[in-house]
């Protein structure tokens, strides 16, 4: 071979090198939509056309149009909406009923759960999820949260927290309920007993790569030895988490069940209240004021009240009793929060599982379906400060589509019947089956 030919075979080599390093082209879709529900509008739109560039949004246009050799997915004889947003979910958590709470925790580690949540994810996006804020995992969510952004694997983009900051012997604190001598270097991540411990693991979590911040200032029910009634942390505690979380642009998401803690959280900054059932109309009114995000998360009572009326072993210990007796209360004080007019977010508080429950369940409970979809769609997105990105169906956002076959509106099931589902302008669930993504 001569040296020209050498150069020559050089030369071509590099070109293709070069051609292989640029970025793909640019992908263009048009999807056909019998029937656009945005997220954001009060009357749906018919017979419209969404063009898709490049993952995202380019337009909506009347009609069913077609642009040359445009592929067009053809969605005319259903329903499209924005992918759903759950806005408060445990990534690896199994359902109750099918394994023991405590055997599980102390048998598995943080990579067991990351796979677990790997296919729960997965789940979770065939379910239409194209969105999720996980509040209150390890260092496993954030790899997993890396891994889907990646395209590792698939799932809902997820915007994740890690440990819930709460006291000791708090609804956060994994001892609880444990013999005193077992021990892992972990179970303190989440630990704060004074402003100053809380200020401390908020910036500690911020450098980990937690998106948000989750405080614990009441008991809660699924933990051993805690009084969901209680207000355990302090206000300036929570003041302290809040202020240093918004310092870093990270926002606040709060447990709390009883009423006088939800107004000490309100005052202190808080972005959202999670579960809130025993809130009165004082606490709706503070929250409104202020602009307090509720999330009720509706689904996590009905799945857990069933388990300690059927299986009460698999609780954690002491913990069947507390559900028994308190799961039943969020449903009938959720007209409450409707009629207050507080900002309503979806949330089930579920890993695995259904995560479609929690639309029929507020839908039911007097949240009209319109809103449901919001507090699934926009409403969640600006929770999580994504209302530019996600949550509708707007030119310049991620192509996050949901599809199904008839009218949610009228028709809950409609919810746990997603046809198809697209993140990012590619599809992972069309005509009822996942696709080979």
């Amino acid at each position: 071979m001569t040296q020209q030919t050498v150069r020559r075979t050089l030369s071509l080599a590099c070109l293709g090198l070069a051609l292989l390093a640029q970025p793909a082209l640019a992908e263009d879709l048009i999807i056909h939509a019998g029937t656009l529900i945005d997220g954001v509008s009060d009357t749906p739109r018919t017979r419209v056309s969404i063009r898709v560039h490049d993952g995202r949004i380019a337009g909506i246009e009347p009609g069913l149009i077609t642009a040359g050799d445009t592929p067009v997915i053809d969605l005319s004889d259903s329903t499209v909406m924005p992918g759903f947003i759950d806005a408060h979910i445990h990534i690896s958590a199994k359902l109750p009923s099918r394994t023991n709470a405590t055997e599980d925790w102390v048998t598995h580690s943080a990579i067991d759960r990351a796979f677990d949540g790997a296919v729960f994810a997965r789940q979770m996006l065939q379910q239409g999820f194209t969105a999720a804020r996980d509040v209150s995992g390890g260092d496993e969510t954030v790899a997993l949260r890396d891994a889907i952004d990646g395209g590792k694997v698939p799932g809902p983009r997820l915007w994740v927290s890690l440990e819930a900051l709460g006291p000791t012997a708090g609804h956060g604190d994994p001892r609880s309920g444990l013999d005193p001598a077992l021990s892992n270097p972990n179970w303190s991540n989440g630990i704060v007993d004074s402003p100053e411990q809380a200020r401390f693991k908020v910036r500690e979590h911020r450098r980990r790569g937690a998106d948000l911040i989750k405080i614990m200032p009441s008991g809660g029910i699924a933990s051993s030895g805690d009084d969901p009634r209680a207000q355990l942390m302090t206000e300036d505690e929570v003041t302290a988490a809040v202020q240093a979380a918004h310092a870093l642009d990270m926002k606040v998401a709060a447990h709390i069940y009883p009423h006088q803690a939800m107004e000490m959280a309100v005052r202190a900054g808080v972005d959202s209240i999670e579960h809130g059932s025993f809130a009165t109309a004082q606490t709706y009114a503070h929250m409104k004021a202020k602009g307090t995000y509720l999330v009720p998360t509706l689904t996590v009572f009905d799945v857990f009240y069933e388990v300690a009326s059927t299986h009460p072993e698999l609780l954690s210990p002491g913990t069947a009793a507390k559900e028994l007796a308190n799961d039943l209360l969020p449903k009938r004080n959720f007209p409450n929060a409707v009629k207050s007019g507080v900002k309503i977010v979806y949330g089930t508080d579920l890993g695995e599982g259904d995560h479609s429950m929690e639309f029929g369940l507020m839908i039911s409970g007097g949240l009209p379906a319109m809103e449901a979809i919001r507090a699934a769609t926009s409403r969640a997105a600006d929770l999580l400060g994504a209302a530019d990105r996600i949550g509708s169906i707007r030119p310049g956002r991620f192509a996050d589509l949901v599809a199904v076959k008839g009218d949610p509106l009228t028709d809950t099931s409609q919810f746990s019947k997603v046809q198809f589902v697209m993140k990012g302008g590619k599809v992972y669930r069309q005509n009822g089956s996942p696709t080979a993504n």
